[in-house]
């Protein structure tokens, strides 16, 4: 069974909105590694952390930040992946594979929904990555699976062409919807809910 409550071997803070709600803030708090996207070090550092890296091309970082750390500092110019893409592959190639990914939303609504979308691609690559808002935690999925909730939390289920798409312990009945709207806004009627399909999809479960 799936859980939004995650324990993640590391965490990557993105260049969005700073989190404010306490559960990202705690799996910031709590991570044993954090790998800063370049621009989103600026407020970590000021508000007095250390990341274990800073990943980027550098442009978003202020100059005493990349004179002061330029030791943990790794510049990656590839231009065919942003910043988080870069980060969750360094991550990979360390050992990671559970990875939580904060401050990814907000600000630019083109990058939310890039930074969002991206999490199909890593759970392709045999990662377990979730972004972790203020508002609740995105999941991607594939094929049936059964996630833990509580009853009345407020679910969407966002497809990216799952076939043969119906729920148990949700209040609205499932279709093979094709466009992103038509799978928010439902609700779990119990403990647990299961998505039935083959294919891709990608869950958001409302934070407690």
């Amino acid at each position: 069974m799936i859980s939004e409550h995650y324990t993640p071997e590391a965490v990557i803070l993105a260049n969005g909105e700073y989190p404010t709600h306490p559960f990202p803030l705690q799996l910031l708090k709590e991570a044993k590694f954090v790998a800063c996207c370049d621009g989103a070090a600026n407020e970590y550092i000021s508000r007095g952390h250390t990341p274990d890296v800073i990943i980027g091309d550098g442009d978003s970082l202020l100059p005493e930040y990349k004179e002061l750390f330029s030791p943990i500092i790794h510049q990656i110019s590839d231009q065919e992946t942003n910043d988080q893409t870069k980060a969750v592959h360094f991550l990979q190639k360390k050992g990671f594979r559970k990875i939580a990914i904060v401050g990814a939303t907000g600000k630019r609504e083109d990058h939310t929904l890039g930074n969002i979308s991206l999490l199909m691609d890593y759970m392709r690559e045999g990662m377990e990555v979730r972004t972790v808002t203020d508002y609740g935690v995105f999941m991607p999925a594939n094929g049936t699976q059964t996630f833990k909730s509580h009853p009345g939390q407020q679910i969407s289920i966002i497809n990216f062409g799952a076939k043969g798409l119906h729920g148990e312990g949700l209040v609205y009945p499932l279709s093979d919807f094709t466009n992103w709207w038509q799978g928010t806004l439902n609700e779990a009627t119990a403990d647990e809910f299961t998505i039935h399909c083959t294919g891709e999809y990608l869950i958001f479960l409302t934070s407690l």
